[in-house]
């Protein structure tokens, strides 16, 4: 993860002023460590790239998360994260994947409470996306944080879409997604989910 990649989330013409104000956390800063974030209630977190040394802490992430939690990130139930599947998820091709993560170095060892991906479509010049904040760290500007970064390296690899799955129940999505500026199609063959899209 390069520094244009860290760019300012209040500076992108893809928020207006009304959702950049709303949604963004409190303050950035940008060091050789990542970028340091600030949330709306004054919790300080670091936005890094995932590393192959997460697997352990993205495995304990994943034990905080509700089923709810789990069946809104993966569209299906899961009792854990197995060790192979953490493995997969924190060794990314970069040609093909961006996967950030946010760290709480407030305790130790330090926790990951949200992380944002991309999946390349090179064919289709698109990328899927998918986005999940704990419980305990929503509502404060981090999920829009990630997406808003994830837009950004979609715009640096000059891809024309970003799109993902979203169940029709997941509220704060789907309205974080219009406040971006994705547009919503219904899935006729997937009841109770939706295609949100963004034209890059």
């Amino acid at each position: 993860m390069n520094a244009a990649s860290l760019r300012s989330m209040a500076s992108h013409p893809s928020l207006s002023s009304r959702s950049s104000e709303r949604l963004a956390p409190a303050f950035t800063v940008h060091t050789a460590h990542g970028e340091r974030v600030r949330s709306r209630d004054g919790r300080e977190l670091w936005l890094r790239g995932i590393e192959p040394g997460d697997v352990a802490t993205l495995q304990r992430c994943f034990t905080r998360l509700s089923p709810e939690d789990i069946r809104r990130r993966f569209l299906h139930a899961m009792s854990e994260l197995p060790a192979p599947m953490a493995q997969r998820l924190c060794n990314i091709d970069p040609a093909r994947e961006t996967a950030l993560v946010l760290v709480d170095e407030s305790v130790r060892p330090a926790e990951i409470r949200g992380v944002g991906r991309i999946y390349v479509d090179e064919a289709a010049d698109s990328a899927e996306f998918s986005v999940i904040v704990e419980h305990d760290w929503s509502r404060v500007g981090l999920g829009a944080l990630l997406m808003q970064r994830l837009v950004d390296d979609c715009r640096q690899r000059g891809l024309a879409e970003l799109w993902g799955y979203v169940l029709l129940e997941n509220r704060p999505m789907l309205e974080l997604c219009r406040e971006l500026g994705f547009t919503q199609r219904l899935m006729m063959d997937e009841p109770g989910t939706a295609q949100i899209t963004l034209r890059l």
